[in-house]
C-alpha cells in the first residue's frame, strides 16, 4: 500500500511574513494535481513543506498508509521526493549522478545498472550516460534531475516547475516521462506550472493558489485551457 499525504492547517512564515496560509488538503494515492498561481503565493513553499525539506510554523504534515500515520524519518522521506527547477548535478558522470541515490540505499551492482539504465532511457539519456553531467544542456540538465528523482521509486513525487524555459523537445520528453508514469506506477504527483494546457495534460485535478492559501480545486476540463 502506497502513501496518502494531508497538509492540515500549514502555515508558514518567512521574517513574520506569512507566506502560506491555513493550507489543509488531502493528496490520496496515485492522485495527479496541477498547482498554479502567481509568483509568491506559496506554491514552492507548500511543495517544500511536502516533501519534508521544511517544517511549517503552524499545523502539520502527514503522511499515512491503510490510515495509519507514519514517523516522518529517513524511511519515510525516502519514499518522497521533490523536483527543482534548477537542478544542482554533482560533478561526475550522468550515470553516477543518477546512480547516487541509490548507492546511499546500498543498491549496488547489477541492480543498480539495471535500475539506471532503465530511467536514462526513460528521460532520453542512455547514450550520453558516460559523459559528464556539467556539459548537459539546460534542458538535459532537467531530465537528468528527473531521472534521479525517479530512480530511488518515489511514492510521492514533487515536482517545480519542470519544463519552465526548456524548448518543446525537452520539456516533451520530460512530459511524456510524466504521463507514462500515471499510467504505470501508482505514484501521486504533485506540479507546479503556469501553462494551463500543461495542467490539463498532466493533471487529474487543478488546485490554485493566491496570497498563500489554497482557494479551489477544480477538475480540470479541456475549455478551461483555452480561457
Amino acid at each position: 500500500m502506497g502513501l496518502n499525504l494531508e497538509y492540515i492547517h500549514v502555515s508558514k512564515f518567512y521574517q513574520g511574513v506569512p507566506v502560506l496560509r491555513d493550507c489543509s488538503f488531502t493528496f490520496p494515492l496515485g492522485s495527479s494535481y496541477a498547482v498554479m498561481g502567481p509568483n509568491g503565493s506559496g506554491k514552492s513553499t507548500l511543495f517544500r513543506i511536502g516533501a519534508l525539506l521544511e517544517e511549517p510554523d503552524r499545523g502539520e504534515v502527514r503522511f499515512s498508509v491503510g490510515g495509519q500515520l507514519l514517523p516522518q524519518d529517513l524511511h519515510l522521506r525516502r519514499r518522497v521526493t521533490m523536483v527543482f527547477p534548477r537542478v544542482g548535478l554533482f560533478n561526475r558522470s550522468v550515470y553516477q549522478n543518477v546512480a547516487y541515490g541509490l548507492e546511499i540505499r546500498g543498491v549496488g551492482g547489477r541492480e543498480q545498472a539495471a535500475q539506471v539504465e532503465r530511467v536514462l532511457e526513460l528521460v532520453g539519456l542512455a547514450a550520453k550516460k558516460q559523459q559528464h553531467a556539467l556539459t548537459l544542456s539546460s534542458g538535459e540538465a532537467m531530465r537528468l534531475g528527473l531521472a534521479r528523482a525517479l530512480v530511488i521509486e518515489p511514492e510521492v513525487l514533487f515536482l517545480d516547475e519542470p519544463t519552465t524555459s526548456l524548448d518543446p523537445a525537452n520539456a516533451g520528453i520530460i512530459e511524456d516521462c510524466l504521463l507514462r508514469l500515471r499510467r504505470e506506477r501508482q505514484m501521486t504527483l504533485l506540479l507546479v506550472t503556469h501553462d494551463p494546457a500543461q495542467a490539463w495534460r498532466l493533471g487529474d485535478a487543478l488546485l490554485r493558489m493566491e496570497n498563500g492559501r489554497l482557494v479551489a480545486a477544480d477538475l480540470i476540463l479541456p475549455q478551461e485551457c483555452l480561457t
